[in-house]
């Protein structure tokens, strides 16, 4: 093969770069391979003058490797590798792939000069055809060896799993490597020498989602399974860490993590019992200030065949539980008590509208009356319309989902313990993200301040 001065690489590298003629009609002037032309060029673009030197040839195995996964990840060409690189032959990376993929990086290690060395044969399987005492010294140990390897081999591939798979395989085959020959423990794993490297490689890449994994575990843990990704991923925010919602979602997914699931409801209504009102909300759930909107209901819990009913009372402005009443019969005496606690919240000047469905208990005079002695507007769902009340009706179906129906309550006493515990963490904890990721209590008191 002809060796070509740096001046003479240089003068065809400019006149090709004139654009005036390609790569072969400038390799025929020259006398010299259209690829070679190109390669010059590449190199002269990447490195400048010193792409035109004389390469040096030999490389260590790391630097090859990183050669490799540079041009399996950037999708280059092998041209474009070398290139890159400035290595003086393309066919040096076909080798260079070609002996990673057989023999790990390993095989990418410079080879000796001259005749190569026999290789080691691997350890042999103990002939048990012939009796100890016609074996010589030497093949009896080595028979201890390979039965010692084989013992250790299975004693912590036995560890791991029956049926290991071959990741299993490779990490036991790397434990014994300090003490038996590699060659010895693959073939008696099976295993080939490219799988072995392969899966040492992948367990050196660690799992980049570690920490979020275990925080988005914390999370949905702290809250009994109640958050799904969107609350999760508003919480981790709220700690100081950028998070995407969709790899909260993705990874939630992969741990197995579901947000727990509503099923549906109590209705109190029946039939015309005094006056009722109109609707004042018109589904226009949002208040721009604290006691300025209210809706209740009632709601029924069956423990072991006994019932108990909630009352509660919210705010429409940050979704507060202002008031609630427990009692074992849905009788007036429970809407009255919640009641009487919600006008304990009030202020001189706040005089919210009351939103609840038709259901008897808002249609008694007594109910009407005590709205009216504190200038508290009466506002009611029109008949047979869940949706009018659809705030109240979505706290009812979050508190059934996250705490009723997971939970085992021997007694109607120990659910309304529960419903006592859950509504302060409602209110105090579990946040919001139409409240910017606040507890209604949270948001409250920051609307306060500010």
């Amino acid at each position: 093969m002809s060796k070509h001065s740096e001046a003479f690489k240089r003068s065809v590298v400019e006149f090709y770069q004139t654009g005036e003629r390609g790569a072969r009609e400038v390799g025929r002037h020259f006398g010299v391979d259209h690829a070679t032309v190109r390669k010059w060029a590449a190199s002269y673009a990447a490195h400048g003058p010193l792409g035109l030197a004389k390469k040096f040839s030999h490389y260590d195995a790391a630097f090859k490797l990183s050669v490799l996964q540079r041009m399996w990840e950037d999708g280059l060409s092998y041209r474009q590798t070398a290139a890159l690189f400035d290595i003086r032959n393309k066919s040096s990376l076909v080798d260079w792939e070609r002996r990673y993929k057989t023999g790990g990086i390993d095989a990418l290690s410079p080879r000796r000069k001259g005749r190569p060395r026999s290789m080691p044969e691997p350890q042999k399987q103990p002939d048990a055809s012939r009796s100890d005492d016609k074996k010589s010294r030497e093949e009896l140990l080595a028979e201890l060896t390979y039965l010692r390897m084989e013992n250790a081999y299975l004693k912590k591939l036995g560890c791991l799993n029956a049926g290991a798979s071959s990741a299993q395989k490779a990490q036991v085959i790397q434990a014994l490597r300090p003490f038996y020959p590699i060659d010895s423990l693959l073939k008696l794993s099976g295993l080939s020498r490219s799988t072995f490297y392969y899966r040492q490689k992948v367990s050196a890449l660690c799992d980049k989602h570690a920490a979020l994994k275990d925080r988005i575990k914390a999370v949905f843990h702290a809250h009994k399974g109640r958050y799904g990704y969107r609350r999760v991923t508003a919480e981790i925010r709220q700690e100081g860490h950028r998070v995407n919602h969709k790899t909260v979602q993705h990874l939630m997914v992969k741990l197995g993590l579901k947000s727990l699931v509503r099923p549906k409801k109590y209705r109190s209504y029946k039939g015309s019992v005094g006056r009722t009102a109109p609707d004042l909300i018109k589904r226009q759930f949002s208040a721009q200030a604290v006691n300025q909107k209210w809706v209740t209901d009632v709601t029924e819990f069956n423990v072991g065949g006994e019932k108990l009913y909630l009352s509660p009372v919210m705010d429409l402005f940050n979704g507060e539980i202002i008031a609630f009443e427990t009692a074992r019969r849905p009788v007036f005496k429970l809407v009255e008590g919640m009641l009487s606690k919600a006008l304990n919240q009030l202020g001189n000047n706040d005089k919210p509208i009351l939103h609840s469905d038709q259901g008897w208990h808002y249609q008694m005079p007594a109910y009407q009356q005590k709205l009216k002695e504190h200038g508290i507007q009466q506002s009611m769902s029109r008949k047979g319309n869940c949706l009018d009340n659809a705030a109240m009706e979505s706290f009812f179906a979050t508190l059934k989902s996250e705490l009723f129906y997971p939970n085992r309550f021997e007694s109607t006493q120990s659910l309304k313990n529960g419903i006592n515990d859950y509504i302060h963490y409602y209110n105090h904890q579990r946040i919001k993200l139409r409240l910017k990721g606040l507890s209604p209590v949270q948001y409250r008191t920051q609307s306060l301040v500010s």
